[in-house]
């Protein structure tokens, strides 16, 4: 007798059998009409509100703008790429490549985003002819269940199978999530690092994202009015629940009590020793992150952790100031909170240095910000020194960490919500994830005339620095 999650895999697989067959003018009906499900503001409204009612995470009204700017994002993305035939063609080469879908998709979504992750994983798969599992947080799982409900509704609209798109029947527990890794042909996963870990050796193909904890540089360069603007946008965006949300500040001395009143203008606030010792007795237990203060908005931080600043209730964000790193410094640590620490730097590279060691301790492999000059050979230079010298895989300059490091309309990434961070984040791909990880690609190869090339030609700088004899 077949498990509840064997059942529905062999629907989708029935259903992505039936899927394969669609040209590409349909696969893109299908992409679109599914899209209106979470695009339509009706629809959108009431996810947004069932997302924060039942995980108790985010802001309302954030969600719903996450909900239209990455589906609408992604839409873009995806509206002008093949997917289905012939992708690519090289005739001197004598290679082409055919677009094949992988089969049924487990993806894996967070609590975080109980909306917007879901879809976007939803739409890359149909987009690539595939079937596609959703495994929601146990918070989560309210949210997505309506959300299928608008998908099915688009998908019987365009007469497309039902059972492309299911999710795991309730309660969502970790025997039939891993039960659905098991099964799938592949496992996309965003979310916790137990998660991660858990898709990465379950057997299956997998594609994982590696921990936040992003900090950014404000260098001497920087316009420190526009650079506290940005960070209050993305720090405070969503209460912090993204994981590409600055936890961290590093400030060269030389603007440094400028860049703070500037952050304090923008609606931060520095906490005292005693709010800080306050504050971090809640936050953190045993020097790991509680659930306590998560996504939670600086009047409930403010209650929770019983701030004794007046200011607390109204504030924005709140600052702490820092020397130290690591486990012992919990607050070098990522937050997932509107709490941002501030370290100071003699210079740049004393700041790139303290990025490295923080990074060495939690943080390696996503991203790294830098506020400096709009343009010009010190953004050039320093840009460049970050890219070569950080483990991350994204150096996010002059813009809001948070907006811009999952694909903005003002950058040239792609949108998503799961962010690779290479081999230092222990994931095996450094890119945004997008449709491409959701195929594979079969290539057809032709004889072509041999051209052998000559040994001497291939070595030729070795074997004049080392003649041989």
């Amino acid at each position: 007798m077949m498990t509840p999650v064997e059942v529905i895999v062999e629907r989708g697989r029935v259903a992505q059998k039936i899927y394969e067959g669609y040209t590409q003018a349909e696969v893109n009906l299908v992409v679109q009409s599914v899209a209106w499900s979470i695009l339509e503001p009706k629809r959108n409204q009431e996810l947004a509100e069932l997302a924060v009612q039942d995980t108790g995470l985010g802001d309302v009204a954030d969600k719903f703008k996450k909900n239209f700017r990455k589906t609408l994002g992604l839409v873009r993305d995806l509206s002008g790429a093949k997917t289905v035939g012939v992708i690519s063609e090289d005739l001197k080469m004598g290679l082409t490549e055919y677009a094949r879908p992988v089969g049924v998709v487990a993806a894996i979504t967070p609590s975080t985003n109980p909306g917007a992750t879901p879809i976007n994983k939803i739409l890359n798969a149909l987009k690539c002819r595939n079937a596609v599992v959703v495994a929601p947080s146990p918070k989560g799982y309210s949210t997505c269940a309506r959300l299928l409900e608008f998908v099915h509704d688009q998908l019987d609209l365009v007469k497309a199978p039902r059972d492309l798109v299911q999710m795991l029947p309730f309660p969502i527990t970790k025997d039939s999530t891993n039960e659905l890794m098991r099964l799938a042909d592949l496992v996309v996963a965003t979310g916790s690092q137990a998660n991660i870990r858990a898709a990465y050796t379950c057997g299956t193909p997998a594609f994982g994202v590696g921990a936040g904890n992003v900090l950014v540089i404000i260098d001497e360069h920087a316009d420190l009015a526009g650079a506290a603007n940005k960070i209050l946008q993305s720090k405070t965006f969503d209460n912090a629940t993204s994981c590409s949300s600055e936890n961290g500040v590093v400030i060269c001395s030389q603007v440094y009590d400028k860049a703070i009143g500037a952050l304090e203008a923008a609606g931060g606030l520095m906490l005292d020793t005693a709010d800080k010792r306050r504050l971090e007795a809640v936050m953190f237990q045993n020097g790991k992150l509680t659930s306590t203060l998560t996504a939670q908005n600086p009047a409930v931080i403010a209650v929770r952790a019983q701030l004794q600043n007046p200011k607390a209730k109204s504030a924005k964000f709140f600052m702490v100031e820092e020397q130290g790193f690591g486990p012992s410094v919990p607050f070098s640590g990522e937050k997932l909170s509107p709490v941002l620490t501030v370290w100071k730097a003699t210079d740049f590279e004393a700041a790139k240095e303290l990025i490295s060691n923080v990074y060495a301790y939690q943080g390696a492999g996503h991203s790294v910000g830098l506020h400096t000059a709009q343009s010009g050979e010190t953004l050039e230079s320093r840009a460049a020194a970050l890219a070569q010298q950080l483990p991350v895989a994204r150096i996010i300059v002059n813009q809001a960490h948070a907006i811009a490091t999952g694909g903005s309309f003002e950058n040239g990434l792609p949108f998503s919500l799961s962010m690779g961070c290479g081999t230092w984040g222990k994931n095996n791909f450094s890119e945004n994830m997008n449709y491409r990880h959701y195929l594979n690609i079969t290539r057809v190869v032709r004889p072509i005339p041999e051209h052998v090339p000559k040994v001497e030609d291939l070595l030729k700088e070795y074997f004049s620095r080392y003649p041989q004899a």
